[in-house]
């Protein structure tokens, strides 16, 4: 798996289901905001419609911090676009507040190092994109986890923290809570006021 943290995220141009239903055939990462990209095994299948529907539960939360969320898998975007169209109570994700991608090359999960080597699929993958393209988080799980979607708002606020002050997130940091210097004397500093909240 290719590691992509603190690199240029790989570019797209790909198909996608818009947020309102509408198609567009060459749809590729914004600019100048933070982008959130979930990628996903299948449609239609198991585990993927609870990390979906989760993930759109906290889409307002995200685009209030100025973050696009995109989700993406090999299916078609037809395929997507029927997905949404299900509902819930039928196996379906609803009418998800988010683009959804077309991977029907497998090249977008495979430049992103997330291609299952034997069943073709994504795994679960999640990055981080900074305002400039540059991937700065990045988790991905084994086909049976599902992730907890409330970690990438948490990324969020740590990496907007550490762009406006400066400051590193250590451990199990949250918005509010007090960052750390990056040096000796703001490791010690730190720790001496907060290793038993650790």
């Amino acid at each position: 798996m290719t590691m992509l943290v603190g690199r240029q995220a790989p570019k797209i141009n790909a198909p996608a289901v818009l947020p309102d239903g509408s198609f567009i055939d060459n749809y590729s990462w914004p600019e100048g905001k933070y982008v959130v990209i979930v990628f996903y095994p299948l449609d239609f299948t198991f585990v993927c419609p609870s990390e979906l529907i989760a993930l759109d539960h906290r889409v307002a939360e995200l685009k209030a911090k100025n973050v696009e969320v995109i989700s993406v898998s090999i299916d078609s975007h037809f395929t997507h676009n029927a997905w949404r169209n299900t509902p819930i109570d039928k196996g379906g994700i609803g009418h998800v507040q988010y683009t959804m991608v077309a991977d029907l090359t497998h090249s977008i999960a495979q430049n992103f190092g997330v291609e299952h080597p034997e069943k073709g699929v994504a795994f679960r993958g999640t990055f981080l994109l900074d305002k400039k393209g540059v991937v700065r988080h990045m988790v991905v799980n084994d086909l049976p986890l599902g992730r907890n979607m409330d970690e990438i708002g948490r990324m969020v606020d740590a990496l907007a923290y550490f762009e406006e002050h400066g400051e590193v997130c250590p451990a199990g940091w949250k918005k509010g809570d007090k960052g750390m210097k990056a040096s000796t004397a703001g490791v010690a500093e730190y720790l001496a006021k907060n290793s038993d909240k650790l």
